[in-house]
């Protein structure tokens, strides 16, 4: 009897000391995923590059050629604000904005391989001469960039023979991207006012 006694007080310790335990772990796993919410509810914190996959930047060079279309029955850039002012010496007026989505080709052969699309706007933003802000995103279908962007924003003087604009950001493969881009005319109709501008992109990325 002594022995069955012996046996059901250590039966009866380990079943207390086992719901003890689950007890703490149990508590111990909700205070885990409790301190994980409140890492997400915390406004900002400090993080390491490199579990980002951000260990070593890259300069990249791209070079191609962006095609304005405003004439014919299907342009690729078409006026969404007409200018209240007109001065022919200018082309455009003040205040005059343009929206595109330009084909990006390989050489200045609009019908050359397309390697992607140059999607945003242009405005005359000077009153005394011809400079445009431009705002667009270079949107990539070739190889290991397709689907990515590298967007620009900046001052354009588009009579001078090279103008440079900053990069500002990207996405995909030119997450952080920073850099510079420089534009040169390649062709200019008079009377359709089609544009063909070849572009030289520098960007530092990971």
């Amino acid at each position: 009897m002594a022995e069955v006694a012996s046996v059901h007080i250590l039966s009866s310790t380990f079943i207390v000391f086992s719901l003890l335990f689950s007890s703490c772990f149990l508590a111990s796993e909700a205070v885990s995923k409790a301190g994980d919410e409140e890492t997400h509810d915390v406004f900002g914190r400090t993080l390491d590059p490199n579990q980002m996959g951000l260990k070593k930047e890259k300069l990249s060079h791209f070079r191609f050629f962006w095609h304005d279309i405003v004439s014919g029955k299907n342009p690729s850039s078409i006026e969404v604000i007409r200018s209240p002012i007109k001065n022919s010496s200018l082309l455009l007026g003040f205040g005059l904005v343009h929206m595109f989505d330009n084909r990006l080709t390989i050489s200045g052969d609009i019908n050359s391989k397309l390697v992607g699309r140059a999607q945003g706007f242009y405005a005359q933003a000077d009153m005394d001469e011809l400079a445009l802000l431009v705002a667009q995103n270079f949107l990539f279908l070739e190889g290991k960039y397709n689907g990515s962007t590298i967007t620009v924003l900046g001052r354009n003087q588009i009579l001078n023979t090279v103008r440079e604009l900053p990069i500002v950001g990207g996405s995909g493969a030119f997450r952080f991207a920073r850099g510079y881009i420089q534009a040169r005319t390649y062709s200019f109709d008079l009377n359709t006012l089609d544009a063909t501008v070849e572009y030289n992109v520098y960007v530092l990325h990971y």
